[in-house]
């Protein structure tokens, strides 16, 4: 659908008012370095700003350089991003860090094709980048955009559709002020997230509202709209937490093409429902590889713990079993840890809140 010119200009006009008139400070904002620009820009993907900022934080402590960061070992990164989840983005970040340290000699991409190739950049990153860190003309489209703009513009065309895409992309750049755009990319995310809010938009005090489609025709709880509705995996992860006459325990990395990949984890079983009782686990080859007929006691299990992800749901609970034997060292495929270590170690959030809940097992002694 064409969109008026006029239209156009006043909600660019109003939007950059309302932004000078609602700052929203934040560590990155004004910042000059393209280093530390995308650095937030991927620990914000997927991630709200309060759960972000002392990630960012941390990680510019201690990587205040591109070269700092590619030179640090990938568990290390990986232990700094633990609990953010979408753990794919610290592997791509990394990866990114080295190429931009050992292929660019250390300096950042200036072009907005040079920064969409780093791995793990699509085209939102791609544009927040280029117009914060250098001022070039490209507009972000990310959830705020897509909502601020199918509001005020009524635009019904799911924002998940190839067309959507495109339309929305088409009149992303058409409002972008090509003078300042890192101002107005800015002010049109910050106007989503406070202002043009999903559930509860403040209408009464917006702006925009007297030419605003949605507020005018009372459509803000339908726009936007999105086509694909998202069918989540239930998993059901069993955990063995063994522990030798010494305290130590068996880890393992997830290596495989699967979630949490090269994050630690507990010896896992997987079944397909919940195991009524560790008699359902006994007959697996892994139990048989760790356990087998030799003397144990299962001292505790934990409640059911359950983490939501984009495409699946993880249920899983833990079995803590005592073994009279050692460890050896050289456990196939599986690594020794001293209990006390394990802080030491970056695991998926699930087992992070295993490892912090003291008070909820069901103790079988």
């Amino acid at each position: 659908m064409p969109v008026s010119t006029d239209a156009v200009l006043f909600f660019r006009q109003h939007l950059l008012e309302w932004s000078t008139q609602h700052p929203r400070p934040l560590p990155w904002k004004g910042e000059q370095d393209p280093y530390l620009i995308w650095l937030s820009e991927i620990i914000l993907q997927q991630t709200r700003v309060a759960q972000g900022l002392p990630y960012f934080e941390r990680f510019r402590a201690a990587y205040p350089t591109v070269q700092q960061l590619a030179a640090a070992p990938e568990d290390e990164v990986l232990k700094h991003w633990e609990g953010l989840g979408y753990y794919s983005r610290a592997r791509n970040m990394h990866a990114a860090a080295r190429y931009i340290a050992q292929e660019l000699g250390g300096r950042f991409p200036d072009t907005y094709a040079d920064i969409l190739a780093l791995k793990g950049v699509g085209p939102y990153t791609a544009a927040a980048i280029a117009s914060f860190a250098f001022n070039l003309p490209h507009a972000v489209l990310d959830g705020n955009v897509f909502r601020v703009l199918a509001r005020f513009f009524g635009i019904a065309t799911p924002t998940d559709s190839t067309e959507g895409k495109k339309q929305f992309q088409e009149l992303a750049q058409q409002a972008l002020d090509h003078t300042q755009a890192g101002r107005y990319n800015q002010a049109i995310m910050d106007f989503g997230a406070t202002q043009c809010t999903p559930h509860t938009p403040d209408c009464v005090r917006c702006p925009l509202r007297s030419q605003c489609t949605a507020y005018q025709q009372n459509r803000t709880d339908v726009l936007p709209v999105k086509a694909k509705k998202i069918s989540k995996r239930e998993r059901f992860f069993h955990f063995l937490v063994l522990q030798d006459a010494t305290e130590q325990t068996l880890l393992r990395k997830r290596t495989d093409k699967d979630i949490w990949q090269h994050l630690y984890e507990f010896p896992m079983i997987e079944l397909g429902a919940p195991a009524t009782g560790v008699e359902s686990l006994q007959t697996s080859a892994l139990w048989q590889q760790l356990v087998g007929t030799q003397a144990h006691q299962l001292t505790r299990i934990s409640p059911a713990f359950r983490q939501t992800l984009t495409h699946q749901v993880i249920h899983a609970c833990f079995f803590e079993i005592a073994l009279s034997c050692e460890f050896q060292t050289e456990e196939p495929g599986f690594i020794v840890a001293k209990r006390k270590n394990l802080s030491n170690f970056a695991f998926p959030r699930i087992v992070d809140w295993y490892l912090q809940d003291n008070t909820l097992y069901l103790n079988l002694l």
